[in-house]
């Protein structure tokens, strides 16, 4: 072996984030080191900050009319092809995932494969959930009356700290579902698969802005979208107890709905139900008189 390739440093990798079905550099300019669960080096993720959240926003505010307004059935094709992506993609998770979590090999493999199933479990429910959700209302009177679910708008998401890839699916793939936006704050300490998934984003059918996908920290970037007056929704997972506490009195100034979530993070694995779907969207209720 040669002196050069003994002395030679690697290229040490700097992500973006994922804004507009775009990958532009933090504004601030800042990074942060992402290491593996031993502390060794993986590579440099970028650090959002307040005015990277704002454009976030902009860009899910501007992609919704467009998502939220296609058939339940092309949104389903669309999160289907994402699937695809996320299963041609599955050995670079299963490293990232081993490396984030401190897995075995075994492990992280039953992590991502459980992800890609629950994303496919998702993409089937785009054009049940009217069904399921709404109703045909009993009247007294020569009306019809109908209740619909409709979308709620953009949602904040504070990804899940613990479980990289799997709770972050199982936190995003429920709003892209129901026909909402989504700006998303990954996992701090372990954003490599958040990011590999803004990639599988970028490239399948979602359109830009659908889903953004921000590195940094929740307890900075949190009351930023709490108290952003064009979020609809916030999922306050990745904050500590105390921190949504903080969350809250932030939304409630722009009357946003707050998920409740439990203190510590839930069994990922654990069997989805529509629990989570029901929250993002809103009834709409319609009446329409009977014909002659």
């Amino acid at each position: 072996m040669s002196d050069s390739t003994l002395s030679r440093v690697s290229v040490a990798k700097t992500y973006k984030l994922y804004v507009g079905g775009k990958f532009p550099r933090s504004e601030s300019g800042r990074v942060y080191p992402v290491t593996d669960s031993a502390g060794k080096f993986l590579a440099n993720a970028a650090h959002a900050s307040r005015k990277d959240l704002r454009e976030a926003v902009v860009a899910a505010r501007k992609a919704f009319p467009g998502w939220s307004s296609a058939t339940a059935y092309n949104r389903g094709q669309v999160l289907y092809r994402v699937a695809e992506v996320l299963e041609g993609r599955r050995d670079q998770f299963i490293a990232e995932v081993a490396a984030s979590e401190g897995r075995s090999a075994p492990q992280a493999e039953s992590l991502v494969d459980t992800a890609i199933d629950r994303w496919v479990w998702y993409a089937g429910w785009t054009d049940k959930i009217a069904s399921v959700l709404g109703a045909a209302n009993p009247v007294a009177g020569p009306y019809f009356s109908f209740t619909v679910p409709e979308p709620t708008g953009v949602v904040g998401v504070l990804a899940p700290q613990e479980s990289s890839l799997l709770g972050l699916v199982s936190v995003l793939a429920p709003v892209l579902a129901t026909g909402s936006t989504a700006v998303v704050v990954s996992s701090a300490d372990r954003p490599l698969p958040a990011i590999t998934l803004s990639e599988v984003l970028a490239t399948s059918d979602v359109p830009g802005g659908v889903a953004n996908i921000l590195t940094g920290r929740a307890a900075e970037l949190g009351p930023w979208l709490a108290s952003h007056g064009d979020v609809n929704a916030l999922d306050p997972t990745g904050a500590t107890p105390d921190e949504r506490i903080h969350l809250a009195r932030e939304a409630a100034g722009t009357v946003k709905r707050v998920l409740t979530v439990p203190d510590a993070e839930p069994d990922w694995t654990a069997e989805p139900d529509l629990s989570r779907i029901r929250r993002y969207v809103e009834a709409k209720t319609v009446w329409h008189p009977m014909g002659v």
